[in-house]
């Protein structure tokens, strides 16, 4: 969710539907007339409900003084009101309550939905008919400010404190967010929502626009690079943060002089400036899916290639205007971006060609210097304040960026105060209340796991001086046996020992090295590119969009087509954990002069799985490398036809168990599209301008010989 600030983010389906509801300025509860009905009828929905498809969701009803309360431990308290007997509504607001009740007449559950929305109905089971206050919200009083920068440029600031501790109870630490997404909306629910513990606690929540967006001066800067800071004209997102917290210090009372900054993508890499040329006062943050590299890793490029569809989408968001506007569209992107041949042609047709970070894309395809200057891990060469990073295992958006920023903290962490959480998230998914992601059920909300036991515990020691945080370095939720597993580094360096899983004859995959000379072809044919994921595709954060689960989508949508390769174990006779990097080793001859190379690692489930899993075909780790940046990211050159080539890279990071029954499989293929843009698989100087011409279908050989061994490489338990 690149637009995520914590207001908005889904802490869990009940919360979602309230946060819905309140969005909508007009009244549409306007048609609907209030009845009244008896105090013994009302007490017959009281009781405790939780979600029939996330169990961890659990919410009150209540009754006071004659009326009816809902709420929740992430949900603010709020009254029902009657519109006929097992029908509720909240004025003000589209949302719906129907109790539900079984043949006795006894009430089993409630159902809510959105007026007007489709497919948002949220199912609740009771399981006790005892009233509970699940909902400790604490007051908070809210204000703004126009902080001045060294520059002369003003910023603008919401600032979030419990009531009465402006003069009254212990001096507070600030608790900051700094987003290009807006801040009007953070409230005292959204603070108390988002983050009960600590709001809880008692914390000065700050949430900032940075400069350029929204109600903050200035002019926005795609991840602004950090500048050497000689004048007071020399500033950047470092200088920006160190000046809003001199600002807060010495002007909001009854703080104790300790910072700590924190956020998810976006904000995550801002939160990252906070630890970089760090201000005395910053005492702890947490980029949570940093946007890092954005060339090599992260949100526009990956190994090269470009995210055509992610690019398209998220410059005109940020760039086309200075708040917040999504791109939309009723077309099937995969046509549209075909359609348009390239990017240049897509650019033209949406007018955003001259958008600042649209240029660079097509005037700079290659990692030059404009690119590098953007890139973070390069300034880590010391660890300044302790440091949590955190990242999902199928973050479509920032996976690389929180591994990359622990690798380059870790060798200086003499203090060992930098930590690392990874687990079973898409981009934000440790935020909400749910045990799934997509089809795929973990077992337990293992967000509020990773919130109660590690995000507030490091807030509070090293804000607080509190006990509770035992993190010694990694976490990580180990999937397939679903549960969490503690390391001393990641990847985990005692008790694993090296593996490689070898592509073998007949599309199989094996321990062992191949002992013959075998090879696997397909045609790839740009005018036909395999799709990333099931169409129609929407833009990326558009109306319906699948694009926040995509990579935890069943893969047997394309695992049929003959423009790619499977390579498969048989049924496993024993569990198989993999865990640490996974190396991708391809040979591999192409019968262009250029050419993408996507592999992924998938687990397939048995036949006879439950819960809907039959056959599925999850993804672990997966990633692209395009070919001309095989040797070089800063020079590309092209690939020699008929040559077999090795091509060498990283699938990122996984812990998982491949469990006995299931099979593992090895996926290459040549495109993912439209995420990605088509290579044209002959060498042209910028992609992004390749001609219709260029484009043309090629014959791809994929080696499993002693000769040539293509395999995986990672780390297996002892």
């Amino acid at each position: 969710m690149k637009h995520l600030t914590w207001s908005r983010v889904i802490v869990a389906p009940a919360v979602l539907l309230l946060a819905v509801s309140m969005a909508w300025a007009q009244d549409h509860t306007a048609d609907l007339q209030a009845v009244t009905l008896p105090a013994e009828k009302l007490s017959e929905y009281i009781g405790q409900y939780r979600g029939s498809v996330e169990p961890d969701v659990v919410n009150a009803i209540t009754l006071s003084n004659g009326s009816l309360y809902a709420e929740g431990e992430r949900m603010p308290r709020i009254q029902l009101t009657p519109e006929s007997p097992d029908h509720f509504f909240v004025p003000g607001t589209p949302l719906r309550v129907t109790f539900t009740r079984d043949a006795h007449g006894t009430v089993t559950g409630l159902t809510t939905t959105v007026t007007g929305s489709n497919g948002n109905a949220v199912n609740m089971v009771r399981f006790s008919d005892r009233p509970a206050e699940l909902n400790h919200f604490r007051d908070y009083t809210r204000s703004e400010e126009m902080v001045p920068m060294r520059d002369g440029v003003r910023l603008h600031l919401v600032i979030l404190r419990p009531e009465g501790s402006e003069s009254d109870g212990p001096a507070l630490p600030f608790l900051m967010e700094r987003t290009p997404y807006g801040v009007d909306g953070e409230t005292s629910t959204s603070v108390n929502a988002s983050k009960p513990e600590l709001a809880r606690s008692g914390y000065i929540f700050v949430f900032g626009d940075i400069r350029g967006r929204y109600k903050s001066e200035g002019q926005f800067v795609m991840n602004r690079p950090i500048v050497e800071h000689r004048t007071k004209k020399d500033i950047d997102e470092t200088t920006d943060t160190n000046d809003t917290i001199d600002w807060l210090l010495k002007n909001v009372p009854n703080n104790n002089g300790r910072v700590g900054v924190y956020g998810i993508s976006y904000p995550g890499f801002l939160s990252m400036m906070a630890g970089i040329d760090a201000h005395p006062a910053v005492k702890a943050i947490s980029p949570q899916a940093p946007m890092t590299n954005i060339w090599i890793g992260d949100d526009f490029f990956h190994n090269g290639a470009f995210r055509e569809s992610y690019g398209f989408d998220y410059v005109q968001q940020l760039e086309g205007q200075k708040t917040d506007v999504r791109v939309q569209s009723s077309e099937d992107t995969y046509d549209f971006f075909l359609q348009n041949v390239n990017f240049a042609g897509a650019a033209k047709s949406a007018g955003m060609s001259k958008l600042p970070t649209a240029k660079a894309f097509l005037s700079q395809p290659a990692y030059t210097k404009f690119w590098q200057a953007m890139a973070v891990e390069p300034h880590l060469t010391k660890v300044e304040v302790p440091t949590l990073e955190v990242g999902g295992w199928w973050d479509q958006e920032d996976m690389w960026g929180p591994q990359a920023e622990y690798a380059a903290l870790e060798p200086h962490d003499k203090n060992h105060e930098v930590f690392l959480v990874l687990g079973p998230w898409n981009h934000g998914g440790w935020v909400p209340t749910t045990r799934h992601l997509g089809a795929v059920d973990f077992g337990s909300a293992t967000g509020e796991t990773y919130r109660k036991t590690i995000e507030a515990p490091f807030f509070e020691k090293y804000l607080k001086d509190r006990p509770g945080f035992d993190l010694k370095d990694t976490a990580s939720f180990r999937t397939g046996v679903d549960k969490w597993e503690r390391y001393d580094a990641w990847p985990p360096k005692v008790g694993f020992k090296p593996a490689k899983l070898y592509l073998a004859a007949d599309h199989g995959l094996s321990f062992e090295p191949p002992a013959t000379e075998n090879k696997t072809e397909y045609v790839a044919d740009p005018e036909n590119p395999v799709p990333y994921r099931h169409r129609p595709i929407q833009a990326t954060y558009g109306n319906g969009s699948k694009w926040r689960t995509w990579l935890a989508e069943d893969q047997r949508f394309v695992s049929g087509r003959k423009d790619l390769a499977n390579f498969t174990t048989p049924p496993l006779d024993h569990d198989v954990t993999v865990t640490g990097d996974v190396l991708a080793d391809l040979f591999a001859s192409t019968t262009g002069s250029d050419g993408d190379w996507i592999v992924k690692l998938i687990d397939v489930y048995p036949d006879d799985a439950p819960d809907g899993m039959s056959g599925y075909q999850l993804m672990i780790s997966d990633e692209i490398l395009r070919g001309r940046y095989r040797n070089s990211f800063e020079k590309p050159e092209p690939v020699k036809p008929g040559e077999v080539t090795e091509y060498k890279w990283s699938l990122h990071g996984a812990d998982h168990t491949f469990l006995k029954g299931h099979r593992i499989m090895v996926q290459v293929q040549s495109s993912w599209f439209p995420l990605y843009d088509r290579n044209p698989q002959t060498r042209v100087p910028n992609i992004m301008m390749a001609p219709a011409s260029a484009y043309k279908a090629q014959t791809i050989s994929i080696y499993e010989s002693s000769k040539y061994p293509s395999h995986l490489e990672f780390e297996m338990p002892e």
